[in-house]
């Protein structure tokens, strides 16, 4: 199949573009952000938009991506993906890092990980949120993208769904669940159990960052969650 990593994920759950999809909290700042099936789609569609346009990326080429768990850092996933980018820690061409990070790379797009978005607060590097907003919402990909491309460090597409799904299965997660999760992004399980996993089911997710044990009861009852994924 010719389909890309993030088409697989997404594709199916544009029936319902209003439905709440990730919702992320970052108990260090307070923040609360939900992002619906089309919201997801704007942001995975611009960065994809950004990468192929401003950093000239094309299929199975690299793209680093040194980020935290973040609603942010899913759209940086999932654009990375759409165009059919190989996504590793570190690539020559571009990397993105969080602020207060430094990259070898000749492209090191900084994300300021703000809670609203904006593209406030970065210095000495490119500020990726002020500029992805001026992409376009839609991509579409220039070729087919085969299912034995790499995605995920040196695992292919196919082999990537096949994997979340599978995790997915003996997680428990269904597209009926509300998964609240503290699992950090890491590179692949972290990944996997923690992005992957949900959405390959089309659950939502509610992950928690900088997570406060003492407030993950008033989690799980505000958000209705019934899957729960604890660091």
């Amino acid at each position: 199949m010719f389909v890309s990593l993030t088409e697989h994920l997404l594709r199916p759950l544009l029936a319902s573009p209003a439905r709440p999809l990730i919702t992320h909290y970052d108990d260090a700042t307070g923040s609360r952000i939900e992002l619906s099936v089309a919201t997801t789609v704007n942001w995975a569609a611009k960065t994809a938009n950004w990468l192929v346009e401003e950093a000239d990326v094309e299929a199975g080429d690299e793209v680093g991506v040194r980020l935290p768990a973040h609603w942010q850092t899913a759209g940086v996933l999932l654009g990375a993906w759409w165009c059919g980018a190989q996504v590793v820690t570190e690539a020559p061409g571009v990397t993105f890092v969080a602020p207060g990070e430094t990259s070898s790379a000749s492209l090191t797009p900084i994300v300021a990980m703000d809670p609203f978005g904006m593209g406030m607060g970065v210095t000495g590097g490119l500020n990726f949120l002020a500029d992805v907003k001026m992409y376009g919402d839609d991509f579409s990909p220039l070729f087919p993208i085969p299912g034995d491309s790499p995605a995920l460090l040196s695992s292919t597409v196919d082999e990537v769904i096949a994997e979340a799904r599978s995790r997915a299965a003996k997680l428990g997660i269904t597209s009926a669940d509300r998964v609240l999760s503290t699992v950090e992004w890491t590179f692949p399980d972290g990944v996997l159990d923690g992005l992957l996993a949900p959405l390959s089911v089309g659950a939502h997710l509610v992950h928690v960052s900088n997570a406060n044990p003492e407030k993950l009861a008033d989690r799980r009852a505000a958000e209705r969650t019934t899957v729960d994924l604890l660091a």
